[in-house]
């Protein structure tokens, strides 16, 4: 009976949070009519090849790791007149790696009043003067460093997931509407959303060019991710923020961590969200940490449609990174191809192609985020994805 309850409490906090606009918060919430086709304005982002110039906006990076300095240097990269000039971190190697690799940067100012360490210097670097903040500790930390940078009204770049557990989530969800609420900008790591053959084919399906959809399944099947092992003088924090993607109370697990993206994914092209599932993993060759080494698991919608869901973390193994929908009049892979019923192609995404013939987008995913964020901001326009993603990182 416990386990029964459990189920029914997180199925109807799920259904309050979308009747109240958690998965609409950009534009998709009731996409869709029986027919497939658009019932809303789709309200996507605008895919400029670089951000419109505008006023000095400066940026704050909370998390100097190397996913960290990635998004610091795409903020630099994503328009004119953007500059990084505060760092944060734990740990003083880090912040010190991630500054000499940014230091030639066009817009990296830093100054070593600005370099601040410890726990608590996420707090300093919001107070330091920045516009935008850019969130990319373990996400363990996310809720708390979010709803700083919202009530010091800061825009805010945040990697996925953005918590790690319901408590997390919600706490995301209730700083979002501030954010909404005070006209901040807010972009997430779910860099699918800002990829312009994920776009395209996004489009075309809620065009109806699939008809309904039935059924889905999306994968993130993958090798053996990296760890730490526990260094002389480490303190057992020190350790295990150090060794963070091996620790669920870090983490949340790469279920979390790492296939939400995939999930998120199939919450965006159904315009919903599952609202119960039944699943299994198990852990055998990993090294660090508590988490597991694969998830199989069974997603079921309100209209009793299923979503599979498989990820993986094991080395020597056949890997696949994907996502799949089925639909009354055909199927796609969601990122750049659309299938008729009988499996030959209707329409495949027009990529360029380079000097050799290489198929690329004209703006990477990493990038477009950035750009996508900044123009939000100078264009007055605001976005909030933080409740997408909040939502799809409690479906993981």
């Amino acid at each position: 009976m416990k386990d029964e309850k459990s189920t029914l409490n997180r199925r109807q906090f799920l259904g309050t949070a979308t009747a109240a606009g958690a998965i609409g918060a950009v534009g998709i919430g009731a996409m869709m009519n029986s027919c497939g086709k658009p019932a809303v304005d789709l309200k996507l982002p605008p895919l400029l090849d670089v951000a419109p110039d505008g006023p000095e906006l400066t940026a704050g990076l909370v998390g100097c790791g190397g996913r960290g300095t990635g998004a610091a240097a795409q903020f630099l990269s994503a328009g004119p007149n953007l500059k990084i000039i505060a760092l944060a971190d734990v740990f003083r190697d880090r912040l010190d790696s991630c500054r000499q690799r940014l230091t030639d940067k066009p817009g990296f100012e830093v100054t070593n009043e600005n370099c601040f360490i410890g726990f608590d210097a996420y707090r300093k670097l919001i107070d330091s003067g920045v516009d935008v903040v850019l969130l990319a500790t373990p996400p363990h930390f996310r809720p708390e460093h979010f709803a700083a940078a919202i009530k010091a009204r800061k825009h805010v770049f945040m990697e996925k997931p953005v918590a790690v557990d319901p408590v997390g989530a919600r706490s995301v969800m209730s700083t979002a509407k501030k954010a909404d609420a005070a006209g901040l900008s807010v972009v997430t790591g779910t860099q699918r959303r800002h990829q312009r053959d994920y776009i395209e084919t996004f489009k075309r399906v809620a065009g109806g060019e699939i008809g309904e959809i039935v059924s889905a399944n999306c994968y993130w099947n993958g090798g053996q991710l990296w760890y730490k092992t526990q260094q002389s003088g480490w303190s057992d924090m020190e350790y295990m923020i150090r060794d963070w993607v091996n620790w669920c109370w870090l983490s949340g697990d790469h279920i979390v961590e790492q296939h939400v993206h995939n999930l998120d994914v199939i919450n965006w092209f159904t315009g919903k969200h599952p609202v119960k599932t039944v699943g299994f993993g198990g852990r055998h060759r990993r090294v660090t940490g508590d988490q597991y080494d694969f998830f199989s698991v069974d997603y079921v919608f309100d209209d009793s449609k299923h979503l599979h869901s498989m990820c993986r973390q094991i080395d020597g193994c056949a890997n696949n990174v994907s996502e799949f929908i089925m639909g009354t009049k055909g199927h796609s892979n969601c990122r750049n191809t659309i299938w008729k019923p009988d499996g030959s192609v209707r329409w495949n995404y027009p990529y360029l192609k380079d000097d050799k013939g290489k198929t690329h987008l004209k703006v990477g995913p990493y990038f477009q985020e950035h750009i996508d964020l900044v123009t939000a901001i100078r264009t007055n326009k605001p976005v909030d994805y933080a409740e997408n993603t909040a939502i799809s990182t409690l479906v993981a």
